[in-house]
């Protein structure tokens, strides 16, 4: 599977709130690189696990559609 990659603008925002958490939360000033380090091994490391479950939840949306469509089809026959 091909990794996920990020333009420069969402890079920078999502390293941006890296930082303000690590800074407002751990009271940590975690510098851009860092900051880049650490997107790049959540994405490597943690995203699958994310991914995998926005795949489950659409799949679960469209199994929930599809049973609709075949209620509404299956209203349709005539006797």
């Amino acid at each position: 599977m091909k990794p996920i990659a990020f333009s420069r603008e969402e890079t920078a925002a999502i390293t941006g709130r890296l930082q303000t958490y690590f800074r407002d939360e751990l009271e940590l000033d975690l510098g851009a690189l860092p900051a880049e380090m650490l997107l790049d091994f959540l994405g490597r490391e943690i995203g699958p696990f994310f991914y995998n479950r926005g795949l489950y939840d659409a799949q679960a949306v469209v199994a929930a559609k599809a049973e609709d469509i075949s209620e509404a089809i299956a209203g349709l026959e005539r006797s």
